[in-house]
């Protein structure tokens, strides 16, 4: 048993060093692999537990005092800022969105997989979106809505696609050779276009700051997923026998 044992644990160092050497072409992807499983289970857990304490008394003050404090600086200009920001943060905002990421593609880039795998976690966090709704079934905000919604409240459709569709265009142009002063200022032009959108529901009256963090966080989640899902189809397309 003693050497069953022994003999199992040296494989398995056997296996991390010839994994993790310097050498391997493999270790980003493995790198990124493991972290990407590291938040997608954080996030699940998060996400549940968030879900899970909706009706209680301590995250409905907190929603109400977030909630106030944003509706405390409505004004005209904000308040057709958020409206705008709010439809980029629709469907036609993301076809729109599609459209100058294909010219890009096209132009610089010259790789369809990249336009493929962004459709495609967005149409997961859409699709799990509606079924996450039902689910929950948790009704809008009482008070105005500056915008008209039909839908239910919790996760925030909004904020989950903004995280999924533009976290993951983060994730890209992090893995493309462009002008770093270039790709920092884009990273950080799409993170503020992502806090704002969520921002925006908020302001205009149509969703609970915990539907918002709930959005966030399973966008977040369908990231890390979908970075996860590719970067294995990448090493076992590098090396099959994996």
């Amino acid at each position: 048993m003693r050497r069953t044992l022994y003999n199992f644990l040296r494989k398995i160092a056997q296996f991390l060093r010839h994994t993790f050497r310097k050498d391997n072409p493999k270790l980003p992807y493995i790198i990124t692999a493991i972290i990407a499983i590291i938040v997608v289970i954080t996030g699940t857990n998060l996400f549940i537990e968030l879900t899970e304490i909706l009706k209680e008394d301590v995250l409905a003050q907190y929603d109400d005092d977030i909630a106030a404090f944003v509706l405390s600086f409505r004004s005209s200009v904000l308040t057709s800022y958020f409206i705008f920001v709010t439809h980029v943060g629709d469907v036609y905002g993301y076809i729109v969105m599609l459209i100058i990421a294909i010219t890009a593609t096209i132009i610089y880039f010259k790789n369809w997989k990249y336009i493929l795998q962004t459709i495609f976690v967005l149409l997961l966090a859409s699709i799990s979106n509606v079924m996450l709704k039902r689910f929950v079934n948790r009704a809008r905000p009482d008070g105005e809505h500056l915008v008209v919604v039909e839908t239910l409240s919790y996760p925030s459709g909004h904020a989950m696609s903004a995280m999924a569709f533009y976290g993951f265009l983060i994730y890209l142009l992090h893995r493309t050779q462009m002008n770093n002063l270039l790709k920092y200022t884009l990273t950080v032009l799409l993170l503020v276009l992502i806090l704002s959108i969520g921002l925006s529901r908020i302001y205009l009256g149509v969703h609970y700051p915990s539907d918002i963090a709930g959005g966030y966080i399973a966008g977040l989640i369908w990231v890390f997923f979908c970075i996860l899902l590719f970067n294995l189809a990448d090493i076992f397309r590098r090396d099959p026998q994996v």
